[in-house]
């Protein structure tokens, strides 16, 4: 009897392995996938080549499970990041606009939103600092620093005794965008270009095709944006 067993066991051995292949252990060989490409995106990163680093950051968020949308959020904010480095500051920053959409309808934890809106108004700085230096309209480069004094201000606001630490880097970012917008262009042309924005060009063209882009999309009913993380301070400015 115990032999039939024991018999019985080992033969049903191969089904529990072959289950656990196709469900639990489907899910835990794509995390290690894309845990594998998020460390080769870090090093790719490290080492200055953001071609490969956004390429991996986006490899890493694709083989994750589709239910894991915490990680991929992370991932996909790592690869907008790494975009502006590529040249693509518009696209990189219309990246982090459509990912901070998407976690307030998905009802995303606070700080993660925080995340990045912090990095999205970074971003909306310096295509603001770009558009100066080519000679855009005042109304056209004025509104992305608008949108990153804005953004800005959320942040500190809503990080005031709760975080002092973090809400001080919000309005130190917040007088950053300010000191840009009363700076003369003479100015600014004389500081160094940050290095978000290097190798960056046409970026009012770019911004201009995007706005143009919405304007002819559906409306939806605007939402009260609670929420933004703790993001680099941007470069230059003073700040």
């Amino acid at each position: 009897m115990k032999r039939k067993l024991l018999i019985t066991l080992w033969l049903l051995v191969p089904v529990i392995l072959l289950a656990y292949h196709s469900g639990p252990g489907q899910s835990a060989l794509s995390c290690d996938k894309a845990a594998a490409l998020a460390r080769q995106a870090n090093a790719f990163e490290k080492a200055g080549d953001w071609e490969n680093a956004l390429e991996s950051y986006r490899n890493a968020a694709a083989a994750l499970p589709p239910d894991d949308k915490a990680n991929q959020y992370k991932l996909r904010l790592a690869a907008a990041n790494a975009r502006m480095y590529t040249g693509e500051l518009p696209e990189a920053m219309q990246d982090m606009d459509n990912l901070l959409t998407e976690m307030r309808k998905t009802g995303t934890p606070v700080n993660a939103e925080r995340e990045v809106r912090g990095n999205l108004a970074s971003a909306q700085y310096y295509a603001g600092w770009l558009m100066r230096l080519e000679n855009a309209p005042t109304e056209e480069w004025m509104e992305q620093t608008e949108n990153a004094r804005q953004n800005f201000r959320l942040l500190a606001e809503q990080t005031h005794g709760v975080q002092p630490g973090t809400a001080e880097d919000y309005a130190k970012n917040l007088e950053a965008v300010i000191r840009l917008e009363r700076m003369d262009l003479s100015e600014l042309q004389g500081l160094p270009l940050p290095k978000q924005c290097q190798g960056c060009k046409d970026c009012s063209q770019k911004c201009r095709g995007q706005k143009a882009s919405r304007c002819q999309q559906p409306k939806e009913k605007s939402k009260d944006a609670r929420g933004a993380g703790v993001g680099k301070r941007p470069d230059g400015s003073g700040s």
